[in-house]
């Protein structure tokens, strides 16, 4: 089992306590897990999701490092 997130408020700074606790439950990656974990998803399904996504970020990263267009 992993440790609880705590976060303490000092001085009555609900806000600023607020914003770090979200921000570690964020980096740890927790809600991920729970929005994965709700529903089953079969291999062949999250293979093909994986793909699809590897190739949009292989597009972006194309697009980003194309040469401009000569203007003579």
């Amino acid at each position: 089992m992993t440790n609880p997130i705590r976060v303490q408020v000092q001085d009555g700074k609900f806000e600023k306590a607020m914003r770090l606790f979200k921000k570690k439950v964020d980096d740890s990656g927790l809600l991920k897990e729970l929005r994965d974990r709700e529903q089953y998803t079969k291999p062949t399904i999250e293979r093909k999701l994986k793909r699809n996504a590897a190739k949009k970020r292989w597009q972006k990263y194309m697009e980003a490092s194309k040469l401009p267009e000569r203007m003579y």
